[in-house]
């Protein structure tokens, strides 16, 4: 169910250009006079293994039980990034950065996003923690098909996958859920000196954030949760449907534009025939390596072009090329979606920490999955099909399940300010994920962006609105009249150029 941030499809879409960071930092976080931090900090530049480009910060690493339930056994290292303020001394708390997958690193995550929270670095420290189980923190990982060759494996031959992956497991998966890492990071605050911190989580790190304002409401002043995972809520069963929405959401708007609809008319019935050629004889082709030009060999089938299709919604502007794709592609030219597909599936590969994934999702997500109201028969109409949860529920059946806390599904009850954002076509965080959660919170304000996708940090003005709002700690003041500005990216209509 990986829902990595946008920005990261769109870099292996290659429609954005990777920005390297080489900026100045001041004063590492400071702690009460004579205290003694467990944490030591020094100079060290944050890099992104996936996307390029790295940041001057302060890292260290924090040593915690991998079992906190007994504290003289094995134990694991942390790593943290403090990247510090532009003030000499930074003034006010400091912006703890939680992202998504859930497996993927924090640290990976920041690189991408750091432009868009230039404007709240002038005045704070920004804290990235690698969670237990990414990145440099003891990473769980182990091979495992991607997307296309879950739904397309044998269940059979995917149990024996699931064992295989378990007995390569640097750490036992038990102790890697979000109720075991909301106490690695309050640990980390006490270690660095903070009295209280900000909040921002992404996708999965809203779960992570919204449950650590569940356990220490008193450390939190202000929370920024973009693309809601509500507590409520196992993620899983609803994947295939609200991904099927954003789709179907796009053609529609293809149809409703003069210029889509006369050079990809009916799209949608493009789509189904494309699928079902696909279905019943799939594609291999000789294509350039996406990053080398190589010469390489790629299939292209009814799992390969879901799983594109699927990855390629998170993000307006990758959205936009998907009708010109897929008309492409139905006319015999694949070479296009079979190479997009070959760099989602490379990213993925990369980014996401297997053992860590199934260790959140196969704990806190499948012994909620029965009661879901999620149909088989409304599953069968997606193009994604039932495939996706029964690949799921094989490798669930097989993994071990960790602790969980008893109130950890329970919608969250809170007065800390919180600023909700959200896309107006998410395939897997939708804006009505956001509206469930709005009640139990009483100093909260959901933006929601027009035909935006996963994650609104980086999207328009919505850098200067977080900035202010965290600047304020309140959301009654925030002025948003600048997102009637935003709108989707136009379709691409030819390899040349967008609509006008």
């Amino acid at each position: 169910m990986s829902a990595i941030h946008p920005r990261t499809v769109r870099k292996s879409c290659a429609t954005t250009v990777a920005l390297s960071l080489a900026v100045a930092f001041g004063a590492c976080a400071a702690l009460p006079a004579g205290a003694a931090s467990p944490l030591k900090l020094e100079d060290c530049r944050l890099q992104s293994e996936t996307g390029g480009g790295s940041v001057a910060a302060r890292c260290g690493w924090l040593t915690v039980p991998e079992n906190r339930e007994q504290p003289s056994g094995k134990r694991i290292r942390l790593h943290v990034a403090v990247i510090p303020s532009l003030r000499l001394q930074a003034a006010g708390d400091p912006l703890f950065v939680l992202t998504g997958g859930p497996g993927q690193a924090a640290g990976d995550f920041y690189i991408s996003i750091a432009p868009a929270l230039a404007r709240i670095r002038r005045d704070r420290d920004i804290v990235v923690v690698d969670q237990r189980g990414t990145g440099r923190s003891n990473r769980l990982d182990c091979e495992f098909p991607d997307e296309s060759g879950l739904t397309a494996s044998d269940p059979r031959e995917l149990q024996k996958i699931t064992r295989s992956c378990l007995a390569k497991l640097s750490g036992d998966p038990r102790y890697y859920t979000t109720s075991v890492a909301v106490r690695d990071l309050d640990e980390v605050r006490a270690a660095l000196g903070y009295q209280k911190l900000d909040l921002y989580g992404v996708s999965y790190g809203t779960r992570v954030a919204q449950h650590y304002m569940r356990r220490y409401p008193q450390r939190v002043r202000a929370a920024i949760l973009d693309g809601v995972v509500p507590a409520q809520l196992a993620l899983g069963p609803d994947i295939a449907i609200d991904a099927q929405a954003a789709i179907d959401n796009a053609f529609a708007r293809c149809e409703s534009s003069d210029e889509c609809k006369q050079a990809f008319p009916h799209i949608a019935d493009t789509f189904a025939t494309l699928r079902s050629r696909l279905q019943a004889q799939p594609v291999t082709l000789a294509i350039p390596d996406p990053l080398n030009a190589e010469p390489t060999q790629a299939r292209l089938g009814v799992d390969e072009l879901n799983a594109a299709v699927r990855l390629l919604s998170y993000s307006d502007e990758t959205m936009s090329t998907l009708p010109l794709l897929i008309h492409e592609a139905q006319a015999g030219q694949h070479q296009a979606l079979a190479a997009q597909y070959l760099m989602i599936k490379r990213s993925l590969n990369t980014q996401i920490a297997n053992g860590m994934h199934f260790a959140v999702v196969c704990s806190e997500d499948a012994p909620r999955w029965d009661e879901s109201a999620v149909s088989h028969s409304a599953l069968a109409e997606t193009y994604i099909g039932e495939s996706f949860m029964t690949a799921m529920r094989t490798i669930c059946e097989q993994w071990p399940r960790g602790p969980v806390d008893e109130d950890f599904s329970k919608p969250l009850n809170s007065a800390i300010p919180t600023l909700v954002l959200s896309g107006g076509n998410d395939p897997v965080t939708p804006a009505h994920y956001g509206e469930q959660i709005l009640p139990g919170l009483s100093r909260a304000r959901h933006l929601v962006l027009e035909g935006q996708g996963h994650g609104q940090i980086a999207i328009g003005c919505m850098p200067r609105l977080v900035a202010e709002f965290i600047a304020a700690g309140d959301v009654g003041s925030l002025d948003d009249a600048c997102l009637q500005n935003v709108a989707p990216a136009p379709f691409l209509l030819s390899r040349s150029a967008p609509a006008p």
